[in-house]
C-alpha cells in the first residue's frame, strides 16, 4: 500500500514540474514574438567589435 502511495506522489510531482515548465516555455515563446532578431544581432555584433578594440 505504501508503495502505491509513493508512486502516486512521485507522479503528481512530475506532473506539476511538467506544467510549470510548459508555462515557462509559453512565456518564452511570447517574448520571442516581440523580439527583432536582426536588430539584436547587429547590436551584439557592434558590442563585440567594441570589446575587441
Amino acid at each position: 500500500m505504501l508503495e502505491i502511495i509513493l508512486w502516486v506522489i512521485a507522479l503528481a510531482v512530475l506532473f506539476i514540474l511538467v506544467i510549470l515548465n510548459n508555462k515557462r516555455n509559453i512565456n518564452k515563446k511570447r517574448n520571442l514574438k516581440t523580439r527583432t532578431f536582426k536588430k539584436d544581432y547587429f547590436e551584439k555584433k557592434k558590442n563585440k567589435n567594441e570589446d575587441l578594440h
